[in-house]
């Protein structure tokens, strides 16, 4: 009988069997079903990896993306109005989907809640583990040193008086010292009468990638908790004309979801002047903006009056909130006086800028004092010229030769019924033209401290200048450097956890560096005797992950302890 098919036979388990059929085999292998537990379970660890952080990081940074393109509701309302009057149909399909609110919508946060989540179940866990990694003892000696990258040996002379052992024993007291003082935790070990010692280092190379994880997530934390008790707000300011930080005086306001207007600091900001600076040398680049500087003053409920600038790119901190320089243009100062002569509207009227060289548009509304309410569209040229179709354009962005044309509406300014309307805009389906188009009489046509007729005898409209009488020169010399005073926009915001953003950015870079550039190892060393009774000194190192250094940290350090190599004899 063959020991197969006798199950008594010593060289086979009683219950041995060597082979089945196929189909059998594949009958009996049978994979573990998983519960609802068992689902939950591995849905957590897939996302708890750190491989679902990097890639939801990945999307958050691609979802961010649309923020750059389109206007959004919390920076720049006008620019969404603006975007739906130029894109009528692509505007409310991109509405649909949130991407004018792209940092509140749904599946922004969507993925800026799970990378939150992935953040935190990959921490903790990596965070116990490296805890209970530098309370443990560092290993044993490995057997065998040879096998691992960097192994060399140093043969130990033994002094004279003095045995193979001790002298074994007080080189690797003195290996241990050495690898203490660079870094190294160290143990002792003896296997089998061989003395040894076992280093490592470079654990802060894992404290490193558990702060730059940690610090992550305090990024996301603080700009959550900062766009909720924060708010971010426009104001357009003329020359001479002062804001106060009160919810009422903004322009637009866009408060976080746990903002209270008990939080708003008051203080006064008056826009003092505002000096722009354009090519004047390089024929190429004639009129291209080289600076805009805005001189403001600042006074908050107590102190005195301080003395400010703004820049594009230097926002100014005063009272818990940024000031940044968001835009300028021209703010004509216009005067309508009824058939009687009395005024009904007299106010410096941002135009908002078309072109690089500030050719602007404005609204003027006359909602009382006339016998029908009045509106006017106007074009605002600080250097007027006229192109070959007769149609005015500016030529360059500073007051050289500044016109202001108005083309007059007669009727319901649709303000009666309380609906908001935009001050920059003007609906004439329910007014009456009365200038310019197709009603065959021209556009009223102004400059700087002229007065012109309304049509229809309904009064008098008057481009007012704003020249100082101070000043040596006026208008009636050619001079408009001052003529015309300017708006600037500011956008103020209040962000509560700023420092807090720039100390986790301070620890992601710290924590991104060190997890870079601290190499993982250890390092052993061993006093072996041989057969013929020699003592020699083993040395070697393994790293965690690449260390290119490797090899020749430990030629460097065997050279440091016992010398370095003999050369060989030729």
């Amino acid at each position: 009988m063959s020991p197969q098919s006798d199950p008594g036979a010593p060289s086979r388990p009683a219950d041995h069997i060597d082979s089945v059929e196929p189909d059998a085999a594949e009958a009996s292998v049978t994979g573990p079903k998983l519960g609802f537990v068992g689902w939950v379970r591995f849905g957590w660890r897939q996302l708890t990896s750190m491989r679902t952080a990097l890639l939801l990081l990945l999307l958050l940074a691609i979802a961010a993306v649309p923020g750059s393109l389109v206007p959004q509701r919390s920076s720049d309302p006008n620019g969404v109005t603006q975007y739906f009057d130029d894109n009528p149909r692509l505007a409310p399909i991109l509405d649909s989907v949130q991407m004018f609110d792209v940092y509140t919508s749904a599946w922004f946060s969507a993925i800026y809640l799970l990378l939150f989540v992935s953040l935190i179940g990959c921490i903790i866990p990596r965070t116990k583990h490296h805890f209970e990694a530098l309370r443990a003892r560092p290993p044993r000696t490995p057997v065998r040193l040879s096998r691992l990258a960097g192994f060399t040996e140093r043969e130990l002379p033994v002094s004279t008086g003095s045995t193979s052992d001790a002298a074994a024993e007080a080189s690797i007291d003195a290996a241990s010292k050495q690898l203490r003082q660079a870094g190294y935790r160290v143990e002792r070990y003896a296997l089998r009468g061989e003395p040894s010692v076992s280093a490592e280092r470079g654990y802060l190379r894992e404290t490193g990638n558990l702060v730059f994880h940690t610090a992550l997530l305090g990024v996301l934390v603080a700009v959550g908790f900062g766009g909720g008790f924060g708010f971010s707000g426009q104001r357009v300011i003329v020359e001479g004309q002062t804001f106060v930080n009160t919810l009422a005086a903004f322009d637009s306001f866009n408060p976080g979801r746990f903002f209270n207007d008990t939080r708003l600091t008051p203080y006064r900001l008056s826009l003092e002047n505002l000096d722009a600076v354009y090519e004047t040398r390089n024929q190429d680049a004639i009129g291209q903006p080289i600076d805009f500087t805005a001189h403001v003053t600042v006074q908050g409920q107590q102190g005195e009056a301080e003395e400010r600038t703004v820049k594009v790119n230097e926002p100014l901190y005063t009272h818990g909130t940024d000031v940044y320089l968001l835009g300028n243009g021209y703010a004509p100062t216009i005067t309508v006086k009824n058939a009687a002569g009395e005024v009904v509207f007299t106010d410096a009227v941002p135009f908002l800028p078309q072109d690089a060289n500030l050719t602007s548009i404005g609204v003027v509304k006359v909602p009382d004092g006339m016998p029908e309410q009045l509106g006017m569209v106007g074009f605002f040229y600080p250097t007027q010229s006229e192109l070959t179709t007769g149609a005015y354009t500016s030529s360059y962005p500073d007051l050289i030769l500044p016109v202001l044309t108005l083309n007059v509406y007669e009727g319901d300014l649709g303000i009666d019924e309380g609906t908001p309307t935009s001050v920059y805009t003007l609906d004439p389906s329910t007014m009456e033209q009365l200038t310019g188009g197709d009603t065959g009489v021209d556009s009223i046509e102004l400059k700087p401290g002229e007065t012109a007729e309304l049509p229809n005898g309904l009064g008098t409209v008057t481009f007012d200048d704003a020249t100082p009488e101070s000043s040596s020169t006026d208008a009636a010399d050619g001079d408009y450097s001052q003529s015309v005073p300017r708006f600037a926009s500011f956008d103020i915001h209040h962000d509560p956890t700023q420092i807090w953003v720039l100390i986790f950015a301070a620890l992601i870079l710290g924590g991104l560096l060190v997890s870079l550039f601290v190499p993982r190892r250890r390092m052993w060393v061993k006093a072996v005797t041989k057969p013929d009774g020699r003592v020699v000194l083993e040395y070697a190192a393994l790293a965690r992950g690449e260390d290119p250094g490797l090899e020749e940290a430990v030629t460097s350090f065997a050279d440091k302890h016992a010398g370095p190599r003999p050369s060989p004899v030729e």
